[in-house]
C-alpha cells in the first residue's frame, strides 16, 4: 500500500516556525502537555531513572513533583518495572495498575482503556475515548496510534479520575502519560533480544549521543514476532500473531541555557492475523451450518486454542508521525510549545462468521486517521507562594472509513435451511427445495413467490443471498477543537496549597455516512400491498393448522396430512371433526386472515426479519439530519493539599471532566426514532426503515475525592477515597452487525484505592495496589436492553488487586540477581449486560421483551488470577540475562461475548492470553 505523505514536513515546520517566533516575543501563550524534565536517565541506566516509591518524578500537573508531593491519584510504572514484568505495550500494563483495564478486540487496531471501571472507544473509529493517551506530550486520538513496544521507555503515569481541566476533553475518566528518555549528550544505549515459547521473538535496542556540544540525538529500534496462540483448523494456520516493527529517531538540540527543542518522528507498522473468536455457545444456526459441512469449535474447547474460519485475517497498519517540543525561560516565564502531526492507515479484515463455512465473505474496512495538534503553555512562580499556568491547545482530524461486509458461498444454502426450519417447510428460499423431515409438504419457493405477485416469477430467482451481496459503506468524520486552560496554585501556608483551575473547550464535528445495500432479501418488504394475498394465504393457513392442532389434543400445529385427515372425517375426531372444521374453523381462519393480512404486527413472514441482515441505509446529510454537531463546555478543579508532617500529606478535591459528542460510524447507524416524524413527512425513508441512534451527547464527569499519601524510609502508602459520576455515558454496544451507540442518563461508582510499597529489609521490595468499585447506572432508561436504572454495569470488578514482590541480591563481585513476580487478581464479573439479538422484537414495534437477552448474558462471567514472574543476573559489564513468565500458571478466562453474526442463538467470545515463557539478553552500554 501507498500511503500520502505530501504535506506532512511542511505542515509540521510551519507550526515550528510559528512557535519559535511567538517564544522570542515571549507571548503569553502555554501547550497542554508534559513538561519535561532538566535532567533525564541516561539510556543504560533505568532502574535509576526517577528514584523510587513516592520520590518517584512525575508531571501529572504539568510541573515536576514527587508522587509524594503531587496531591492527584496517580499510578507510576518505572522502566525497571516495565522491562522486569516483561510488559511489551500497554494492553501488559493493567498487571500492574490495577485501576486500569486494558481489552484487545476484533483487529490489532483496537484497544480499550478503562480507569476506575469508565472508558469506551474501540470498534467504532466516530467514539473518542474516554481515557486519553498521551506520549511525549502528544495525544494519541486512537487506539491504534497507541501499541507498541514501548522503546525507550522512562515511565508511565496513570492519573486517575477526570483530567479535563489540564488535559482537556476526551479525559473524562483519566489519562496515561507515557515518557520516553530524551537523547544523551554522553554516548550510550542498550540492545536487547528475547525469545520465548510460541517462537516469541523480540529485538530492539536504543542508541543516544551527542552531534555537538549543543546537539544530541538518539535512534530506536525493534521487532516484534511470535507465532499465533491458536491453531485455526479451517484455514490450516494460526491466529493471534505477533509481527510488527517500529522506528524511532529523536535530536535534542540545547542553543542556551533558556531553551530546549526536541524533535521526535517515528514509524511503526503491523501486519498480523489477527484475533481469534471461539464458540460459547451454539444456537440452531450452529446446527445448520454443520449440517451444510461447516465446522465450529464445541462451547466445551473454548480454551483448546483451536478456532475455524474459512480464509485468515488482516490486520496490516501503518502508524507515524513528527512532534516537535519548544521549552523556553525568558525571567519568570517559562515557555512550552509542543507541535503534533500523526498518520494512522488500518486496513482489516476478517472472517466474521467465525466457521470454516464461507457464510460471511468478507469484512473488510480500511480506516485513515490524519491527526494535527499545536499546543502553548506559559508557567511562573510568583513570590514563592504563587505558581501559575496558562495554555491553549488546538487539535484537528479527519476520518475516512470505508467497509465492505458480504455473504459468501454458503450464506444462500444456509438461509434456505433457516427459512424451512422456521416455517415448519412451508416456507424456503429456493425453488424445488425438498423438506429435510421424511414426508414433510413441498415448500413454498419465496423466490419465485416475491416475484410473481410483483408480476414477474423470475425477477429474484437466484438472487437472494448470493455471494458478494452486502454493504458497501463510506464515512466521513472531520473534528475541530479548540481550548483554553489555566490553573493557579497558592500556598496559603508553608504547609497549605488551594488549587484551583478551569478549562474551556469548543469542539465541532461535520460528517457524512453513505452506505448502499444490495443484499436483495434484506430490501424485500414483507408489508408491501403486492404481498398481500400471500400473506392471507399464510395466515389461513396457520390458523386452521393451530386450531385442528388444539381439536385433536396435539398441544402444537397440525401437520398437512393431520389436517387432511381431520377435514376428510378420517382422523380421531371423526365426522364432528370434519363438521367443525367446515362450519367453524375454515370459516374462522379465513376471517382472521381477512382482518390482519395488512397489519405489520400480525404479518406471518416476520419470523423472517433477522435474516435482513443488511437492510437499506439512510444516508446523511439529508433535509433533517445536517450531519454537523456543535458543543462547549468548562471543565474546572478545586483542590486543596495540606503537609499533614514531612511524611505525610493530605489533599481533597472536587473536578469535572469532558467528552465531545461521539458519531456512530457503524452500519448500525440510524436515524433517532424522534427524526421518523420529519423523515416520513419529507419522504427520505428507506424500505424496512429503522430507527437507532446516529450519535451520543457528551459526557460529563465529576468527582468527589480525598487522599492521603505517606512516605517513609521503608516504604510508602497512598490511599484514595472516592465518588465519580459520569453524566450521558457514551455506550457502544455490538448488535451482531454493528454498534448501539447511546447516553447513559448517569452512572457513578464509589471507590477506594492503596497502593502501598514496603521495604523490610534492603534488596527485598513489596508492593501491593488495589482497587475497591461499586458501580450503577443511577439511570439508564433508553439502553440497549430498556431501562437500566438502578443496574450495575457489567465488565466492572468489585476488585482488582496487584501485589508484587522483588529481590535484589547484590553477589560479591557487584553482579545482581534480581527476582521478580506478581499476581493480578480481578474479583468475578459479568462480562456483557446482555446480548441483543436474544431481545424479542416487533416489526411495527422494535423490541418487546429485553430479558432474554439479559438473561442469555448471565452465564458468562470472569474472573481473572494471573501470576507473572522473572529473574534476572545483572553484571557489572552491562549485560543481563532474565528468564520470565507471564500468567504462569494459564489462566483462562473469557474477556468479552457477543451475538455471533447471522447467526441467531449462537454466542461468540474473545478469550484472553494463554501461559507466555522466554528468555532475555540485555547489553547496556
Amino acid at each position: 500500500m501507498k500511503f500520502n505523505r505530501s504535506g506532512l514536513p511542511g505542515l509540521a515546520t510551519s507550526a515550528l516556525v510559528s512557535t519559535l517566533a511567538a517564544l522570542c516575543l515571549t507571548a503569553p501563550t502555554a501547550a497542554l502537555a508534559q513538561v519535561e524534565e532538566e535532567a533525564q536517565p541516561a539510556a543504560d541506566a533505568p532502574a535509576e531513572a526517577e528514584g523510587e516509591g513516592n520520590e518517584i518524578i512525575v508531571t501529572a500537573t504539568k510541573r515536576e513533583q514527587t508522587l509524594q508531593s503531587i496531591p492527584v491519584a496517580v499510578s507510576v510504572t518505572t522502566a525497571a518495572t516495565i522491562e522486569r514484568a516483561q510488559i511489551r505495550d500497554l494492553k501488559d500494563l493493567s498487571s500492574v495498575v490495577p485501576s486500569l483495564r486494558v481489552g484487545e478486540r476484533q483487529s490489532s487496531a483496537n484497544t480499550t482503556f478503562l480507569i476506575r471501571g469508565f472508558g469506551n472507544g474501540a470498534n467504532n473509529a466516530g467514539v473518542e475515548p474516554s481515557v486519553g493517551v498521551f506520549i511525549d506530550g502528544v495525544y494519541r486520538s486512537r487506539s491504534a496510534a497507541q501499541i507498541g513496544d514501548l522503546p525507550d521507555i522512562q515511565r508511565v503515569e496513570v492519573l486517575r479520575g477526570p483530567q479535563s481541566t489540564l488535559f482537556g476533553k476526551n479525559a473524562s475518566a483519566g489519562v496515561i502519560s507515557i515518557t520516553t528518555q530524551k537523547p544523551k549528550f554522553t554516548f550510550g544505549g542498550n540492545v536487547e533480544a528475547s525469545y520465548g515459547n510460541y517462537n516469541a521473538l523480540v529485538l530492539k535496542g536504543v542508541v543516544t549521543g551527542p552531534l555537538s556540544e549543543t546537539v544530541a540525538v538518539s535512534v530506536a529500534a525493534g521487532i516484534n514476532k511470535r507465532d499465533g496462540f491458536n491453531r485455526d483448523l479451517g484455514s490450516g494456520n494460526r491466529t493471534n500473531e505477533r509481527d510488527r516493527w517500529f522506528l524511532k529517531g529523536q535530536m535534542l538540540w540545547e542553543p542556551g541555557d533558556a531553551t530546549t527543542v526536541r524533535l521526535l518522528a517515528d514509524y511503526g507498522k503491523i501486519d498480523e492475523n489477527c484475533c481469534g473468536v471461539v464458540n460459547v455457545q451454539s444456537g440452531s444456526s450452529t446446527g445448520a451450518l454443520v449440517a451444510l459441512g461447516a465446522r465450529v469449535n464445541t462451547p466445551a474447547q473454548r480454551f483448546d486454542q483451536v478456532v475455524y474460519n474459512n480464509f485468515d485475517s488482516t490486520n496490516k497498519i501503518e502508524n507515524y508521525g513528527f512532534s516537535g517540543q519548544i521549552d523556553h525561560e525568558a525571567g519568570p516565564l517559562n515557555f512550552t510549545s509542543i507541535t503534533g502531526v500523526r498518520r494512522l492507515a488500518a486496513v482489516t479484515n476478517q472472517d466474521s462468521d467465525f466457521t470454516s463455512g464461507d457464510l460471511l465473505g468478507r469484512n473488510f474496512q480500511d480506516l485513515r486517521i490524519s491527526t494535527f495538534t499545536q499546543e502553548f503553555r506559559v508557567s511562573a512562580n510568583f513570590v514563592d507562594k504563587v505558581n501559575a499556568l496558562l495554555g491553549v491547545f488546538y487539535f484537528n482530524e479527519k476520518i475516512k472509513q470505508n467497509n465492505q461486509v458480504q455473504w459468501g458461498a454458503l450464506a444462500r444454502n444456509y438461509a434456505n435451511l433457516l427459512v424451512m426450519g422456521s416455517s415448519g417447510c412451508a416456507l424456503s428460499i429456493i425453488n424445488g427445495s425438498a423438506c429435510p423431515t421424511a414426508g414433510g409438504p413441498t415448500p413454498t419457493a419465496l423466490e419465485t413467490t416475491f416475484g410473481a405477485l410483483e408480476g414477474n416469477s423470475a425477477k429474484y430467482v437466484g438472487r437472494f443471498f448470493a455471494p458478494t451481496q452486502g454493504l458497501d459503506e463510506n464515512y466521513r468524520l472531520n473534528d475541530e477543537s479548540f481550548s483554553i486552560f489555566a490553573q493557579v496554585d497558592f500556598e496559603i501556608t508553608d504547609r497549605l496549597t488551594l488549587t484551583g483551575g478551569i478549562n474551556y473547550t469548543k469542539d465541532k464535528k461535520n460528517f457524512s455516512e453513505n452506505v448502499v445495500s444490495n443484499d436483495v432479501f434484506a430490501g424485500i418488504d414483507f408489508n408491501a400491498a403486492a404481498y398481500a394475498p400471500f400473506r392471507n394465504q399464510l395466515l389461513r393457513g396457520g390458523a386452521i393448522a393451530s386450531q385442528v392442532g388444539t381439536a385433536l389434543g396435539l398441544g402444537r400445529s397440525a401437520t398437512t396430512a393431520e389436517i387432511t385427515a381431520f377435514a376428510t372425517g378420517t382422523s380421531p375426531a371423526g365426522l364432528a371433526g370434519a363438521t367443525a372444521y367446515a362450519t367453524q374453523i375454515v370459516p374462522g381462519a379465513t376471517a382472521f386472515a381477512n382482518a390482519n393480512m395488512n397489519v405489520a404486527a400480525a404479518n406471518p413472514l416476520n419470523p423472517l426479519r433477522p435474516l435482513q441482515f443488511f437492510p437499506p441505509f439512510l444516508n446523511l446529510p439529508n433535509s433533517v439530519e445536517s450531519g454537523k454537531l456543535s458543543d462547549s463546555n468548562v471543565s474546572y478543579t478545586a483542590r486543596l493539599a495540606y503537609d499533614v508532617s514531612d511524611n505525610i500529606n493530605a489533599y481533597a478535591s472536587f473536578s469535572t471532566g469532558y467528552k465531545p459528542p461521539s458519531v456512530n460510524l457503524s452500519r448500525d447507524s440510524r436515524p433517532a426514532p424522534s427524526s421518523a416524524a420529519a423523515l416520513t413527512t419529507a419522504g427520505l425513508t428507506v424500505v424496512n426503515q429503522t430507527y437507532g441512534s446516529r450519535f451520543a451527547t457528551a459526557e460529563k464527569s465529576t468527582v468527589y475525592e480525598a487522599g492521603l499519601k505517606g512516605s517513609w524510609s521503608m516504604g510508602s502508602l497512598n490511599l484514595a477515597v472516592f465518588k465519580q459520576d459520569i453524566k450521558g455515558f457514551q455506550s457502544n454496544i455490538f448488535t451482531g452487525t454493528g454498534f448501539f451507540l447511546g447516553n447513559a442518563g448517569k452512572q457513578s461508582t464509589f471507590g477506594v484505592e492503596v497502593e502501598g510499597v514496603f521495604k523490610p529489609f534492603k534488596g527485598l521490595t513489596l508492593g501491593a495496589s488495589a482497587t475497591i468499585l461499586d458501580p450503577k447506572y443511577d439511570s439508564f432508561v433508553n439502553s440497549a436492553f430498556g431501562d437500566a436504572s438502578g443496574t450495575r454495569p457489567s465488565d466492572i470488578p468489585s476488585f482488582a488487586g496487584t501485589f508484587s514482590a522483588e529481590y535484589d541480591h547484590e553477589m560479591g563481585n557487584g553482579d545482581h540477581i534480581i527476582a521478580r513476580g506478581d499476581f493480578n487478581h480481578q474479583s468475578k464479573v459479568q462480562v456483557v449486560e446482555g446480548l441483543p439479538g436474544f431481545s424479542v422484537r416487533n416489526a411495527a414495534t422494535g423490541v418487546t421483551n429485553f430479558q432474554p437477552g439479559l438473561d442469555a448474558a448471565k452465564p458468562f462471567t470472569r474472573e481473572v488470577n494471573e501470576l507473572n514472574a522473572s529473574l534476572t543476573y545483572a553484571m557489572q559489564s552491562g549485560l543481563e540475562v532474565t528468564i520470565w513468565g507471564r500468567n504462569m500458571t494459564n489462566n483462562r478466562y473469557i474477556s468479552t461475548i457477543f451475538d455471533s453474526p447471522a447467526q441467531q442463538g449462537s454466542v461468540s467470545a474473545y478469550p484472553n492470553s494463554p501461559r507466555t515463557w522466554g528468555g532475555s539478553v540485555r547489553y547496556r552500554f
